[in-house]
């Protein structure tokens, strides 16, 4: 029951971590995702690469659902991930209310990450 709950967990955080991937397509779909103008080209290209950086973290974060070996070093990557982009939003203040949707999806995904990271914990000490 308890790997269900992981597998379940690491997917859905996985999930969220994909939704930004359609950025990779440019400054129309960066204006849907995040409500921001992405005309200048410096600001495509940054949002576009975080786009492809998102969609390889969630890659992982799924891929280590069914890879317990991989658990650890995607849970510690989907943490920091989602850990430093609410720190930095709080602390930054002032977002509209497409980047208040990406909070609200990662206040999600760090919930699921800490119940996947707290079975997976509770798993190695009972080992």
């Amino acid at each position: 029951m308890l790997n269900r709950i992981t597998i379940t967990c690491l997917t859905l955080a996985g999930v969220i971590h994909l939704l930004p991937l359609p950025g990779i397509l440019g400054a129309g779909q960066l204006t849907r995702l995040y409500g921001v103008a992405a005309d200048d080209p410096n600001v495509g290209i940054l949002l576009q690469h975080r786009a492809v950086l998102f969609g390889l973290l969630g890659v992982l974060l799924i891929a280590a659902a069914f890879r317990p070996d991989l658990r650890a070093v995607a849970l510690i990557a989907g943490l920091v991930s989602t850990v430093s982009f609410l720190a930095i939003a709080w602390c930054v203040g002032g977002y509209n209310a497409q980047v208040a949707r990406v909070v609200a999806a990662d206040l999600l995904a760090v919930v699921l990450l800490l119940v996947a990271a707290g079975i997976e914990w509770r798993k190695s000490a009972l080992a």
